[in-house]
């Protein structure tokens, strides 16, 4: 999560750079950074819809926010990610209706909306049950595939690394651990990856 909150400007990385399309983005301007980030989608951890806000307003956010003001065109676009995600005819509802896993595609509706060239997710899988989480994974591959593009996925859920995983960076007590194509990493045999994979705890119990 911190990786995602320095890429996006919201905090600043101690040392090193951050490069986006091959521009160092640590230390621009604001007038630059909104330019940048234009390119970014966000699904957050939790959703993060507005509670006050319909379905259709929540996804529609973004598009106003960018000064997008035709009724028509936002109607549309915003009719077009729902089925994209399985929901229309959702956009009346208010997100207190909906399940946690129906929040988290209206979470990837708004994130999309805007046709990022990026997409960022920040634990997108957390708190779903298997089958809820099975859905997402589909869900962000076919965002992926449909719209073409590069998707930055921060989780702790290994079914999900593995089956959307390209290339795994692997950190540990802050630092990279292991960078590699995702076949490489789930059939590595160094230990520590390994016991990360299978969720094994790194300690023994001694008898008494």
């Amino acid at each position: 999560s911190v990786l995602i909150k320095c890429v996006l400007g919201i905090m600043l990385a101690d040392s090193g750079t951050i490069e986006v399309d091959g521009v160092d983005v640590a230390g621009v301007s604001v007038q630059d950074r909104e330019r940048i980030n234009r390119k970014f989608g966000m699904l957050f951890q939790e959703a993060a819809l507005f509670d006050s806000m319909d379905v259709f307003e929540n996804i529609a956010f973004p598009l106003r926010r960018k000064g997008l003001t035709d009724a028509n065109e936002i109607k549309q676009r915003v009719q077009e990610v729902l089925g994209l995600v399985e929901l229309s005819g959702t956009g009346s509802r208010m997100p207190s209706e909906l399940s946690g896993g129906m929040q988290k595609r209206v979470g990837l509706a708004r994130a999309i909306v805007h046709r990022p060239q990026i997409i960022l997710y920040d634990e997108p899988t957390t708190g779903l049950d298997p089958i809820v989480a099975d859905s997402i994974d589909q869900l962000m591959m076919r965002v992926r595939d449909n719209y073409q593009v590069t998707s930055i996925v921060i989780t702790h859920d290994m079914r999900c690394a593995r089956r959307i995983g390209q290339r795994i960076i692997y950190l540990r007590e802050g630092q990279v651990y292991l960078d590699a194509p995702a076949d490489e990493v789930f059939n590595s045999e160094d230990e520590l990856v390994g016991r990360f994979i299978r969720g094994e705890a790194d300690f023994s119990v001694e008898s008494v």
